[in-house]
């Protein structure tokens, strides 16, 4: 069966009478996050090798000796298969044909949407299929709440859109960047914006930042230099271009209320999260040049640039840095022209 996104929690934590659970799409650190957590649901001690056997993509001959392998110190038995493809929906579905009380979770992030493997899981009533796409927005930033409350910890709002607005579509890193802020707040803390701010700096979204407000305010020079640490810090050319998306959204949202008469400090103390006050000359540098038409033009150039680096085969890292630089050429004539 296909498992919708909101139920795909509970499935995990309580798997009952199914017998395979198999996990695909984009996100590989929440395939393997995911996989974990049903593991665990099954056999409480992932180490035990008489009740968890661990396979590979090489190993599909290998699957049924495990799936129906008694468990000698009793209890149910997990197969954790990593990285597979279709050549694991022959032995799968022949498992499947035989009664067992066996949970085979299939690590599959690569699988195609027509592959045969998902075909089998699919239409089969003891079997789930679980995408895996990278989440964003309230769905992202109520992962983090519920990370943090595991933790007992709260964070305030302005600092959960900031950050949630910092990360790239990899949930291992989002983990982990998460961990790091749950072990500077101590069980039961509070996080404020500035809390985060000093937690991260070091972080490659304080980059993406560097080169969003950079590149607005026309120094293309910085801008270039920021995209090039960004890059080498291992960010994602999608997280890129959701950076400078929000950051092009926040303009023109301060350009419009100066438009409908605000003054320009005054609009920009409205926004939420407010602008960090290090960052309060460039956000104003760019409000003195780009209109809020102007400002759209880019941000539907910066979606463009998105669905660009999603394509198979596309050269992003190049895409990337031509973008800044034409934002940052766009400012410079801005600059000119006023």
């Amino acid at each position: 069966m296909k498992v919708d996104a909101r139920s795909a929690a509970r499935i995990l934590r309580e798997p009952g009478a199914l017998r395979v659970i198999l996990l695909h799409g984009d996100d590989t650190g929440l395939v393997r996050e995911r996989a974990r957590t049903a593991a665990l649901a099954v056999a409480p001690d992932l180490d035990d090798p008489f009740r968890v056997a661990v396979l590979d993509r090489d190993a599909p001959d290998r699957l049924e000796e495990e799936v129906f392998a008694l468990s000698l110190t009793g209890g149910r038995r997990v197969v954790w298969v990593r990285d597979a493809t279709d050549a694991m929906t022959a032995p799968l579905k022949h498992c499947l044909g035989q009664p067992s009380d066996t949970l085979v979770i299939v690590e599959a992030p690569g699988l195609a949407s027509r592959s045969r493997l998902r075909t089998l899981v699919e239409a089969h009533a003891e079997a789930a299929a679980i995408a895996c796409y990278p989440e964003e927005g309230r769905a992202l930033e109520a992962s983090i709440r519920q990370m943090l409350a595991a933790e007992e910890i709260r964070i305030d709002p302005d600092a959960l859109s900031w950050f949630a607005g910092l990360l790239g579509p990899d949930r291992a890193a989002t983990r982990g960047e998460v961990e790091k802020l749950a072990l500077y707040a101590g069980r039961g803390g509070q996080l404020s914006l500035d809390d985060v701010r000093t937690c991260i700096g070091d972080a490659a979204g304080v980059s993406l930042e560097d080169a969003a407000f950079a590149a607005t305010a026309g120094d293309r020079a910085a801008a270039d230099t920021a995209i090039e640490r960004a890059l080498a810090e291992g960010t994602s050319p999608i997280a890129i271009a959701r950076s400078l998306l929000s950051h092009l959204h926040r303009l023109r949202r301060a350009r419009i209320a100066m438009d409908s008469g605000q003054s320009r400090a005054d609009a920009m103390r409205g926004l939420r999260p407010p602008v960090f006050f290090k960052r309060t000359e460039a956000f104003g540098q760019a409000l003195s040049l780009w209109t809020a038409d102007r400002l759209m033009d880019a941000a539907e150039q910066t979606q463009h640039l998105e669905r660009e680096c999603k394509q198979t085969g596309a050269p992003d890292l190049t895409l990337c840095r031509r973008h800044i630089a034409r934002l940052a050429g766009t400012a410079m004539m801005l600059r000119r022209e006023r």
